[in-house]
C-alpha cells in the first residue's frame, strides 16, 4: 500500500502513476450521477451497493431511471427487503440480467437478518452476501466505507493496462492487472480514488480514441509512449455465439386476455413472467413440429410471418410467435390470463415485451 502522492516505479524512463494527480484532476472533474455521494459527504452504503448491481454490464445513462425508481420506492436496505420478490423483479424488466434482480432482493434480506439492515465494511463479509463478487465487494468496501480496495471493473482493467503496457490478452492478464492496481490504492482518499479510477476509463482512457493529452497520467502511460494505447487491452477470441430456436404461443380467451406464465425460478430470467413458448433448442432450423407440442392447450395455431430476434450473453435466440384463441375463460389452461393493457404490471423480460409486440403487430414491428 502506498500514499497518496507516493510513486511506484515502473522500471524505465517514465514517471510513476501518482494517485494524487489523479485525486486532483478527478475534484476538478468528476462525474455527477444519481447514486454518488457529493464532495466531501459520506456515501450512503446501500446506493453504492444498488448502483454497482445495477450497473454490472449495464451502461450509466441506462442505470439511472431505474436506481430513482428504486429509491422513490425502497428508500432503505430494509424497505427493499420486506417487499415481494415480484415487486423486485417488475421493477427490473427491461434491465436484464435477471438473476441479479433476484440476487439483489436476496442480498437485501441478508443484510436486514444478519447485519441488521447495515451493509458490513469488511470484504470478506460482504463477499459472503448474495450476488456480491470480489469487484463489487471490493467497491463497496472502498467508496462507501473509504476502505483501501482494488475494484476491478472493466475501466480500471483499461487503464492498467494502457499505462503498463500489458500485452498479455484478457481474461488471462486479469491476476498482473489486478496486482498492479492493488499497488496504486492511496491510503488516503481511497473511495475517490476508486471512482476516480471509474471516470477516467470512462471519459478519457475510453475503448476508442482516448483523450490522452488530457489524462492527469498521459506521462507515466507507457502504452500511449509506445503507441499502443488505443489497442489496450488485448482480448483473447471470443467463440462465436451459438443459436437457438423455439415457439412462442400467443393465446388468447373469450375476455381478450393473454395467456402468461411465470418461469422457473431457477436458469435464464428466473422467476420473471413470459409468453408461453417451447424450449429453446441449438439446431440450424426450429424443429416446428416438435416445438409445437410445448404449446399450452390444443388450438388451431395460426403461425405468423417472421421470427423475433433476441442476444443474451452466450447466445442467440430466434422465436416463432404463433397465434391462438380459446372461445371461453381459459380457466382450465394452466398459466395467468391478463389483459394486454395490464402488461405493465408484469414482469416481463425485454425478449417477451418483443414477443407481445410482434404478436399484437400480426408479426410486423
Amino acid at each position: 500500500m502506498i500514499v497518496a502522492g507516493d510513486s511506484l516505479p515502473l522500471g524505465n524512463d517514465l514517471p510513476a502513476p501518482r494517485p494524487a494527480d489523479l485525486l486532483a484532476w478527478y475534484d476538478a472533474h468528476r462525474r455527477v450521477l444519481p447514486w454518488r455521494a457529493a464532495p466531501g459527504a459520506k456515501a450512503d452504503p446501500y446506493h453504492v451497493w444498488l448502483s454497482e448491481i445495477m450497473l454490472q454490464q449495464t451502461t450509466v445513462a441506462t442505470v439511472g431511471p431505474y436506481f430513482q425508481r428504486f429509491l422513490a420506492r425502497w428508500p432503505t436496505v430494509a424497505d427493499l427487503a420486506a417487499v415481494d420478490l415480484d415487486e423486485v423483479l417488475k421493477e427490473w424488466a427491461g434491465l436484464g440480467y435477471y438473476a441479479r434482480a433476484r440476487n439483489l432482493h436476496a442480498c437485501a434480506r441478508a443484510v436486514v437478518a444478519r447485519h441488521g439492515g447495515r451493509f458490513p465494511a469488511d470484504e470478506a463479509a460482504l463477499l459472503d452476501l448474495p450476488g456480491i463478487g470480489a469487484y463489487t465487494a471490493a467497491a463497496i468496501a472502498a467508496i462507501a466505507f473509504d476502505r483501501p480496495a482494488a475494484a476491478m471493473d472493466g475501466n480500471v482493467e483499461r487503464v492498467m493496462s494502457r499505462i503498463y503496457a500489458v500485452t498479455d490478452p484478457l481474461p488471462g492478464s486479469k491476476p498482473k492487472l489486478k496486482a498492479l492496481a492493488a499497488a496504486l490504492v492511496p491510503e488516503k482518499r481511497p473511495g475517490d480514488y476508486t471512482q476516480a479510477l471509474f471516470d477516467l476509463g470512462a471519459t478519457l482512457c475510453s475503448p476508442r480514441s482516448p483523450r490522452c493529452v488530457l489524462c492527469p497520467w498521459m506521462a507515466a502511460c507507457r502504452g500511449r509512449r509506445d503507441g499502443l494505447a488505443e489497442l489496450l487491452p488485448l482480448k483473447a477470441e471470443k467463440a462465436a455465439k451459438p443459436t437457438r430456436r423455439g415457439v412462442a404461443f400467443w393465446l388468447t380467451n373469450a375476455r381478450g386476455q393473454v395467456l402468461l406464465r411465470r418461469r422457473p425460478e431457477s436458469g435464464l430470467l428466473g422467476g420473471m413472467m413470459e409468453v408461453p413458448s417451447s424450449a429453446w433448442e441449438p439446431g440450424a432450423d426450429l424443429a416446428y413440429t416438435r416445438a409445437l407440442g410445448w404449446a399450452p392447450t390444443a388450438v388451431n395455431w395460426q403461425r405468423l410471418p417472421g421470427i423475433v430476434r433476441h442476444t443474451f450473453t452466450h447466445f442467440h435466440l430466434e422465436l416463432t410467435v404463433v397465434r391462438g384463441h380459446l372461445d371461453d375463460d381459459g380457466a382450465a389452461v394452466e398459466g395467468v390470463w391478463c389483459a394486454p393493457a395490464d402488461f405493465h404490471d408484469q414482469a416481463l423480460p425485454t425478449v417477451m415485451r418483443k414477443v407481445v409486440a410482434w404478436a399484437r403487430g400480426g408479426g410486423k414491428d
